[in-house]
């Protein structure tokens, strides 16, 4: 998930009672609910050593447990030094701090697994990725029901105000002319008329002192409803895989046979959702919506998968470090090569389908290893 959607986890735990087992624990909580994103620092190795390391040893049961110990610890050692500075005994309690920071870090790496990008939770001993495919990687649900319910109980001033006017802005930016418009969205309207709606509402709200005063009822309440909305996706979800199963035999060539499948969410979209079949040779794409028993023609593309090229060109790529960086994160790789019967050099693309596809209008996850077409590999082709 977003940091943003990550932040608001944090402060609704907080207000939600968990401010209540020390001081500095809203601290805590915020910093605890993002602390498994510091892998971020391994940018500083270059895009492909993160993506090698993004959701690793820090989304992993053993990381986030470490992370989870090592925050409260820092906040306490920090206030025994300022007592002892200030010769005046510790404010912190290291336990309030310790569950507070335990429950707020667990939140992370299990909202993670609820998209599609997936957590390796079992590292350094196994790499193995774990998917829930039940939110996309953004979701304005969740910003308005936490964001909302906190910021009920927390724009007391000012400044406070003034913090929840941008983080709005932003928001609001995003759903009207960010990516939801840049993706396509089928149901754009609707959603962006709930949202302004529901703006409106929270103002109105916030001028009622009995919300404000609500204490810790509101965001208890948005993370039962929260919880249950999860549920409800999951629900959802296996409504979409069991369709799915269903129309594979539309979808797969007759000489193939499924050997991996997945329905993935869509943006703002519950009905709606990206399915991947792969099979020995080839990965099919296309959508499907909830109801629907066929896929409707044309909708399905196709492409093969990289270990079924025989091919010089392909060994080349595949010996590339970008590429075997990218063949390890992607759960549906494809490949492409942009000239086969080059003389000098060509292009192998490499893509996950549950991001693009490769060719010309390629998106993030994708990676194009040029390779030289000498004489040696053209005779053996």
């Amino acid at each position: 998930m977003d940091n943003l959607t990550h932040s608001l986890v944090g402060l609704t735990l907080a207000k939600a009672g968990l401010e209540k087992l020390s001081p500095g624990a809203t601290a805590v909580c915020l910093l605890a609910a993002n602390s498994p994103d510091a892998d971020i620092l391994a940018l500083a190795g270059g895009r492909w050593f993160y993506l090698q390391n993004h959701r690793g040893i820090t989304h992993s049961i053993l990381g986030a447990a470490v992370l989870a110990i090592a925050l409260p610890l820092i906040f306490y050692l920090i206030d025994l030094l300022i007592s002892s500075i200030r010769k005046r005994p510790g404010v912190v309690r290291f336990r309030g701090l310790m569950l507070a920071s335990v429950i707020a870090t667990a939140t992370h790496p299990l909202l993670d697994w609820t998209n599609n990008y997936g957590v390796r939770f079992l590292l350094p001993w196994d790499a193995r990725w774990f998917y829930g495919d039940l939110v996309f990687i953004m979701d304005p649900v969740m910003w308005l029901v936490l964001g909302g319910a906190t910021f009920l109980v927390t724009a007391n001033s000012r400044r406070k105000l003034v913090f929840w006017i941008v983080i709005a802005s932003i928001t609001t930016l995003l759903v009207l002319i960010g990516p939801v418009a840049r993706a396509g969205l089928a149901n754009a309207w609707p959603l962006r008329l709930i949202w302004i709606s529901a703006l409106v509402a929270l103002v109105i709200l916030h001028k009622r002192q009995s919300v404000r005063s609500s204490g810790t009822k509101l965001p208890r309440g948005a993370l039962a409803l929260i919880t249950l909305y999860l549920a409800a996706l999951a629900g959802l979800h296996a409504i979409a895989f069991n369709q799915l199963t269903r129309v594979a035999s539309q979808v797969v060539a007759a000489n193939e046979r499924p050997l991996a499948m997945a329905a993935m969410p869509t943006l703002a979209n519950p009905l709606r959702w990206l399915c991947v079949i792969a099979t020995e040779k080839s990965a099919y794409r296309f959508e499907l919506v909830l109801g629907d028993s066929e896929v409707p023609p044309g909708s399905v593309v196709s492409f093969p998968q990289p270990q079924s090229f025989v091919s010089p060109l392909m060994d080349r790529a595949d010996d590339d470090y970008r590429a075997q960086v990218f063949l390890n994160f992607a759960r549906f790789p494809v490949a492409n090569i942009a000239d086969p019967n080059c003389t000098t050099q060509t292009l192998v693309q490499f893509a996950d389908l549950r991001y693009t596809e490769p060719g010309s209008q390629r998106g993030t996850f994708t990676v194009e290893v040029p390779v030289s077409c000498d004489d040696n590999v053209i005779r053996s082709k």
